[in-house]
C-alpha cells in the first residue's frame, strides 16, 4: 500500500528561529520533545523510543529553514520534513510538518504529530 503525504502547520507565535532550529536539528533538542533519546553521527540520526531504535538520515537541510529526514528501513521515497517560515500577515513563526503514512494510519499519525508539537510548544513557552 502506498503511503499518503500529509502536511500540518503550527503557529509558534514569536519563538526565536535560532532556538526553534536547535530543537529540530540537534540530538539534545530532539530528545526534549520528539524521542526518548537521540544520537547523531554526521547525517545519521538514531531516534530511541521505549528502548527501540529507528535510524534516519538527514537527506536535505537549509539552516534555519528546513530539515528533511528519511527513515532507513522505509523502502518508499518518503520523508518527514520540519520547515520554519514566518507569516507575512502576523509575523508569527510557523512550523510546517510534512510526513507520510499508510491510509489506515493517517489520523493516528496526525494526532501523534499534534501531540509532539504540543510538547515542543510547552518547551518553547508558546
Amino acid at each position: 500500500m502506498t503511503k499518503e503525504k500529509f502536511i500540518l502547520e503550527f503557529d509558534l507565535k514569536s519563538t526565536p528561529i535560532t532556538l526553534l532550529w536547535s530543537y529540530l536539528t540537534t540530538a539534545n533538542g530532539l530528545k526534549e520533545w520528539f524521542a526518548d533519546n537521540v544520537t547523531m553521527s554526521g547525517k545519521s540520526v538514531n531516534f530511541i523510543w521505549n528502548g527501540v531504535t529507528q535510524e534516519a538520515h538527514i537527506i536535505a537541510q537549509r539552516t534555519q529553514k528546513y530539515i528533511r529526514y528519511h527513515w532507513v528501513d522505509d523502502t518508499e521515497r518518503t520523508y518527514f520534513e520540519l520547515k520554519i517560515s514566518v507569516s507575512e500577515m502576523t509575523d508569527n513563526v510557523l512550523l510546517t510538518v510534512t510526513d507520510f503514512a499508510e491510509p489506515d494510519e493517517l489520523d493516528e499519525s496526525k494526532e501523534l504529530w499534534i501531540y509532539q508539537i504540543d510538547n515542543l510548544r510547552r518547551l518553547l513557552g508558546c
